[in-house]
């Protein structure tokens, strides 16, 4: 039996449902809710669209509905009055995803948690924190800067804590410390039902039950709502050392990272930007000190004496690729000015192809793998016709391409998005997956299914089981029959 044969499936309702009907349950939750959240729940068509697209693809689907909650029991009692109407419900943090998480393509009400700030707990002496799922990494790290303790999880944008659990982000920093899967401890989550469940603790491991946190972790929202977050926290270094190191071309960069990670150093990011990409990054985030060449951003960790040791180990391997000289960030504001220029890859390339679109596309790969497969997607690159940069976090395997296509040339479209998905299977041929931190949202169901195969029907049943009515975020994640 084949996954899209798979039984049992989940049925979205709102799939069968007219659109009088639809609209008619919009407005019985509406009625319902608005008396609790007053001017916070809208059916305002500007805020609509602000909450109907992410940061990917400019498709709008706009809700229903948005409301605004405060607390937990304010999205319980939000998730139960759509549970009685059988109307969708989809999670929204800031809209920094790019797989089409946050869209409404079946209507529905909007769960904007952008409000809910509040840093709960911080325990200094266990390295660990409790905050409301609204709370941002930059907000967190903010805070604890005083304590002497950071959150490293960095996927470039600011996103909300809670939308990084869903996604199971990762970033710059997860070749030293992890992906939020490692970093969350626990979640506060409202059902589809509208109950309020805790899973995990504070404590760094368990054997007690089912792991219900790491199956909330990267769900995208399609299992409930998060509305609290338990993460581990670390000391900030006491040496931190970036620096950036030019190549002759990405394999030789390529080949340096392999060989690092190979011999063990402990390095805490390994970024790369290919050619096209330093051509953004010179124009426009001014790092004219640099030339259009294959690049690597790189960062260590440690004491001073560990840091040396570090620099100098990878300066060697590095000499053996063709690197060129390194050229250091010590001073806080220049490192933040070069991780700065990074993470605006994105609004570099839109700039370097003003009228075009970016459809990002992210895959990950065993190390062994990475140089092959940045090769080949080069190549479907240039077979393309397409101008697609490539950045990636290499220490972990994981690299991005940034398609760019003329959004009014339908044509253009259906190049880019047969890149896409070229990209996906590439990475899945050398033995990856098709998203190694964006996740499936809309765009990469028929990948996750080529990915996971019969694996595909036992994620249906556990969505069957928690969302027997189909209403979390719809669409999303799991391909529906």
């Amino acid at each position: 039996m084949s996954p899209s044969q798979a039984t049992p499936l989940y049925r979205a309702a709102p799939l069968y449902r007219a659109a009088s009907d639809r609209a008619d349950a919009a407005a019985a939750v509406l009625a319902q809710l608005e008396g609790v959240f007053g001017e916070r729940i809208t059916k305002n068509a500007h805020i609509r669209e602000q909450h109907g697209r992410g940061e990917g693809l400019r498709d709008l689907a706009s809700p229903d509905l948005v409301a605004f909650p405060l607390t937990t029991e304010e999205v319980a009692l939000a998730v139960k009055a759509c549970a009685a109407h059988g109307l969708p419900i989809i999670p929204f943090g800031v809209g920094t995803s790019l797989e089409g998480h946050v869209s409404a393509p079946y209507g529905g009400l909007t769960l904007d948690l952008s409000r809910m700030t509040k840093i709960l707990s911080v325990n200094e002496e266990d390295l660990d924190c409790r905050v409301e799922a609204g709370v941002t990494r930059l907000q967190l790290n903010a805070h604890l800067r005083d304590k002497g303790l950071f959150f490293p999880i960095d996927p470039g944008a600011d996103a909300t804590l809670g939308g990084m659990v869903s996604t199971r982000a990762s970033g710059t920093n997860a070749v030293r410390y992890g992906t939020m899967r490692e970093i969350t401890l626990g979640l506060t989550v409202v059902t589809p039902s509208g109950e309020i469940v805790t899973t995990g603790g504070r404590a760094r491991k368990s054997s007690a039950g089912y792991d219900l946190t790491r199956l909330y972790c990267g769900a995208e929202g399609t299992l409930g709502v998060i509305t609290e977050v338990q993460l581990r926290l670390f000391g900030i270094p006491e040496t931190i050392a970036a620096a950036t190191c030019q190549y002759p071309d990405v394999d030789s960069a390529v080949r340096t990272v392999i060989a690092a990670l190979q011999s063990g150093i402990p390095m805490a990011r390994i970024e790369l930007a290919d050619e096209a990409t330093l051509e953004g990054f010179i124009t426009y985030s001014k790092l004219t000190d640099l030339e259009p060449k294959a690049t690597l951003f790189l960062e260590f960790h440690g004491g001073p004496l560990a840091v040396d040791e570090q620099v100098a180990q990878l300066r060697e391997i590095s000499d053996l690729n063709g690197g060129g000289e390194f050229r250091f960030a010590q001073r806080e504001e220049d490192r933040s000015r070069l991780w700065k220029a990074r993470h605006d890859a994105y609004y570099a390339g839109m700039a370097m192809n003003p009228g075009m679109e970016a459809m990002v596309t992210d895959a990950c790969v065993p190390i062994s793998r990475l140089a092959a497969a940045i090769s080949d997607c080069q190549a479907l690159a240039r077979s393309s016709g397409l101008s697609a940069p490539i950045v990636g976090h290499v220490g972990d395997g994981n690299f991005h391409m940034l398609v760019m296509f003329d959004p009014k040339d339908e044509v253009a479209r259906a190049k880019a998005e047969a890149l896409a998905q070229s990209v996906s299977a590439t990475a899945q041929r050398h033995g990856g997956t098709c998203t190694g931190e964006h996740g499936i949202g809309l765009h990469k169901l028929d990948a996750l299914v080529r990915e996971h195969g019969e694996g595909v029907a036992v994620m249906r049943a556990v969505k069957a089981a928690l969302d027997p009515q189909g209403l979390m975020n719809p669409g999303k994640t799991i391909p529906m029959s």
